[in-house]
């Protein structure tokens, strides 16, 4: 049972590295793909009145909220992928890591444009380009948005964070230490009760 939980966990680690390297990289392609074709001032309609193509360098967290402590963003960011990846460990359900893995992406997506063009303690902005009228974005956004839709059809259709079937062994009613209580309780019912041989012996001997 130990080896099939730790070949789970494996597994549940790999696809929540496979998903944060790979959305990590999309996210980051296409923020240097904006630097390079928006760097100008640019803007490129894709969808009119819908979506636009803008660069814009946000220091605040969605919506451009906290843009004046966008170091204790970058610690809020440090401290949210810490709890995401212990999570995800705790997790016997793979949806949960999936959700987990999006999250983690995309925090860790935007933490990283706070490190790399940071000019003091992580105070770096982070490259939004992604223009929808009310507001501008990136990638590691969509992530984020998607991981908590995710998060909340989950809680929604009550997919249970730990399997049942993970819990510790020997604490079952078919376990060995359950069967060995009841062997030791049936062998003391047949000490407290003589078979009729022994009742045979006690006759003669009387």
């Amino acid at each position: 049972m130990r080896s099939l939980h730790q070949g789970r966990l494996r597994a549940r680690v790999a696809v929540f590295a496979c998903i944060a390297a790979v959305a990590i990289g999309i996210d980051q392609i296409t923020k240097a793909c904006a630097l390079v074709a928006l760097g100008d001032g640019r803007t490129i309609r894709v969808i009119p009145n819908l979506l636009s193509l803008t660069l814009v360098r946000n220091p605040g967290a969605s919506l451009g909220m906290g843009s004046s402590v966008t170091g204790l963003i970058s610690l809020l960011a440090c401290a949210a992928c810490v709890l995401l990846v212990a999570l995800a460990i705790r997790t016997t359900s793979m949806l949960w890591t999936v959700a987990f893995a999006l999250a983690f992406s995309g925090a860790a997506g935007n933490l990283i444009d706070r490190v790399a063009y940071a000019q003091g303690f992580m105070n770096g902005k982070v490259v939004d380009f992604l223009d929808y009228g009310w507001s501008v974005g990136n990638v590691a956004d969509i992530f984020l948005m998607c991981a908590g839709l995710g998060i909340v059809l989950l809680m929604l259709f009550s997919q249970p964070f730990e399997d049942e079937a993970a819990a510790p062994a020997g604490h079952g009613p078919g376990s060995a230490d359950g069967g060995s209580v009841d062997g030791a309780v049936g062998a003391g019912a047949c000490d407290d009760h003589p078979t009729d041989a022994d009742a045979a012996r006690g006759t003669r001997r009387t």
